[in-house]
């Protein structure tokens, strides 16, 4: 199983390879948290005007590919650059129009991994998350309520 530390260098090594010319303003957490099936991470300011980088849990197993982890961890990195979330002056209006954030990857070296993650979101994903969540349940949400 992978945990915080292996999460933090392999962010590190992310941001430090291919992310090198984004500034790093502000102090930056990474960490595993949640088990979504449709999440596999997000990114938000703390009110210590830290920015938390999150990464799905269920991704701490090995059978999760390490590229949908790096790939994760870049997706945030771009929203990082783009100034969501960060100190970093916001460089769009909306963080996906326009598919900015999969161009912004492509651009770095990401493209064969977009690609490849697509292919693991149809095929293997669903079943991987039922092994991983077996105890899953979906939150029905009313939108109307008689009596």
């Amino acid at each position: 199983m992978r945990d915080e530390l292996w999460l933090q260098e392999r962010f590190n090594k992310v941001w430090e390879t291919l992310f090198y010319d984004v500034e790093r303003k502000n102090n930056v957490l990474v960490k595993f948290k949640g088990r979504w099936k449709n999440k596999f991470g997000h990114i938000r300011l703390l009110k210590d005007k830290s920015s938390e980088i999150v990464i799905n849990s269920l991704f701490k197993h090995e059978k999760v590919p390490e590229f949908i982890i790096d790939l994760t961890l870049a997706h945030e990195l771009v929203h990082y650059g783009h100034g969501f979330n960060s100190p970093l002056e916001r460089k769009h209006k909306h963080p996906h129009k326009g598919n900015i954030v999969n161009k912004e990857l492509a651009s770095r070296g990401f493209g064969e991994m977009i690609r490849r993650e697509r292919e693991f979101v149809k095929k293997e994903w669903p079943l991987l998350f039922k092994e991983l969540h077996p105890n899953y349940k979906r939150k029905r949400v009313r939108l109307f309520r008689f009596f």
